[in-house]
């Protein structure tokens, strides 16, 4: 049996197996994440900042994000946690000396490896591509790789000098358990600084508001000086007119626009007609 035009169909031809899962190419996969914006998707330049969980991003595609948050983007769920310009922190990076940028292979007649890094370890000079363990530091915003912490301990960054603890330290597109542990610490970190501005809050309220002391628990020498402070008070509150005060003389009231010279009659004040107010 064949089909048309003699031509005879072979099994696998007939039979269809299942269908083979498509597997993600590694190199393509690390250079996604190391080489691209985990939001806009596009390649990464400077400024660059990160988040609480470690993903990289172009500072003006979280800024623009921020602004429109209504707006339809792709990847909007890697910036769910990012609520204001403080959860993320501008990273210090150092460069690579051997990428040359998009121009390397304009003519397209040479290797392109894939594989090479923007940006280096300033410590160890590894490439930050993904095959090395990169993290951040939350202090002052330096990148290092992690080989250059274990063989350099110090609470001293490496590039800058500012002392840091082990909890600043947050790693870069870390795997999956990683990523959890990172969302624990940002959620307890967040839930301690409500605890502590709902704190100071309760002490402002405190101090803005003083304790009334009752008549009876201030005393009576308490009651009797409070009422003459109010005494003194209104009597300094209200003031008398110089031209009712007897001890002054004509010529000292006639300084002052109270007095009856300075008043003008109804047919000395200008009209709302005439052009200059001095016309009589």
């Amino acid at each position: 049996m064949g089909c048309d035009g003699g031509t005879i169909p072979k099994r696998h031809e007939l039979v269809k197996g299942p269908k083979k899962v498509e597997k993600v190419d590694k190199n393509a996969e690390l250079a996604a994440k190391w080489k691209y914006c985990a939001l806009s998707q596009e390649r990464l330049r400077r400024p660059i900042v990160s988040c609480d969980l470690g993903r990289l991003f172009n500072k003006d595609a979280i800024i623009e994000y921020l602004l429109d948050k209504t707006a339809e983007r792709p990847n909007t769920e890697t910036v769910t946690h990012i609520r204001g310009i403080k959860d993320i922190k501008e990273l210090s990076l150092t460069d690579n000396p051997e990428w040359e940028g998009e121009r390397r292979n304009a003519k397209g007649d040479r290797y392109e490896d894939i594989n090479c890094g923007l940006f280096i370890c300033p410590v160890v000079g590894l490439e930050m591509n993904g095959k090395h363990r990169f993290c951040y530091l939350q202090t002052c915003g330096c990148v290092f790789s992690e080989r250059a912490l274990k063989e350099v301990k110090t609470e001293i960054c490496h590039k800058c000098g500012d002392p840091f603890k082990q909890e600043d330290i947050v790693f870069l597109n870390g795997s999956k358990e990683e990523g959890e542990k990172l969302r624990e610490k940002m959620e307890a970190k967040r839930a301690s600084a409500k605890t502590k501005k709902s704190k100071k809050s309760k002490e402002a309220e405190t101090v803005s508001t003083p304790a009334v002391l009752q008549p009876d628990e201030a005393g009576p020498s308490t009651t009797s000086s409070s009422a003459e402070d109010t005494q003194s008070s209104t009597a300094s509150g209200s003031k008398r007119s110089i031209q009712k005060m007897e001890e002054r003389s004509e010529v000292f009231k006639s300084l002052f626009t109270t007095h009856s010279s300075a008043k003008r009659t109804k047919a000395q004040t200008s009209n709302w007609v005439t052009h200059t107010p001095y016309h009589f």
